[in-house]
């Protein structure tokens, strides 16, 4: 049976929050809840991880016994103003069923406890402090939602998904680039001459890349 591939991700990397989010800033917390709740059943625009994880959950529909992805909402809401997040949960039809909601607290400690094998978030403090506890994190950056005909969807849902990933620091541990930072090139150069039939160790996003591999193991 494949391992379930959990991802965790913050509601602002799901989410267009911008708007809201300038409530917040302007005028503070208790504007802001008070805006979240009366646009409670206004659907938020995507946000920049939105088609990945809608892709991700579309494996979910292939007939291979249990759901083999979980992703999993990390918000640092309340229950009260995250309300309106679940409602757009439910407007995109999106399998979403577990969330955290921190009331301001940093989501990171929840990364564990759902045994994620990746978090998603727009926050690069949250991101810096999963990466330091060697858990795969990745920042994205907000953008701005962009209008989509129908055309554009149908192509887009056709498209396979592709994930790339750079090798240091990221699949394989960084003790070779460290070797270079502190003693230079022509240190680094003999180190990987001597240790050419060394394996590096594992980095951060390696557990990620072999849960992938075992769900595209189902596919022909």
């Amino acid at each position: 049976m494949t391992q379930k591939l959990v991802i965790a991700i913050s509601s602002t990397a799901l989410f267009d929050l911008e708007e809201s989010h300038s409530v917040f800033e302007n005028d503070g917390i208790a504007a802001y809840a008070d805006y979240q709740i009366q646009h409670e059943n206004e659907p938020l625009k995507p946000g920049a991880a939105f088609s990945l994880v809608e892709k991700l959950l579309k494996i979910n529909a292939a007939d291979h016994g249990q759901p083999q992805i979980e992703v999993i909402l990390l918000s640092r809401n309340s229950a009260d103003t995250g309300l309106r997040i679940f409602n757009s949960i439910s407007h995109y039809g999106l399998d979403i069923v577990r969330a955290a909601f921190t009331s301001g607290e940093s989501p990171f400690a929840y990364v564990k406890a759902f045994s994620a094998n990746l978090f998603l978030s727009t926050n690069p403090q949250d991101v810096q402090a999963a990466l330091s506890a060697n858990i795969a994190a990745a920042r994205l950056l907000p953008h701005a939602a962009r209008q989509e005909t129908r055309a554009d969807t149908d192509l887009i849902e056709k498209r396979p998904l592709r994930i790339a990933f750079d090798g240091d620091a990221v699949l394989f541990s960084d003790e070779s680039e460290q070797i270079y930072q502190q003693d230079g090139l022509d240190a680094f150069t003999e180190n990987e001459q001597k240790s050419a039939n060394v394996p590096l160790s594992a980095g951060p996003f390696r557990n990620f890349l072999a849960s992938l591999h075992e769900i595209q193991r189902c596919y022909p």
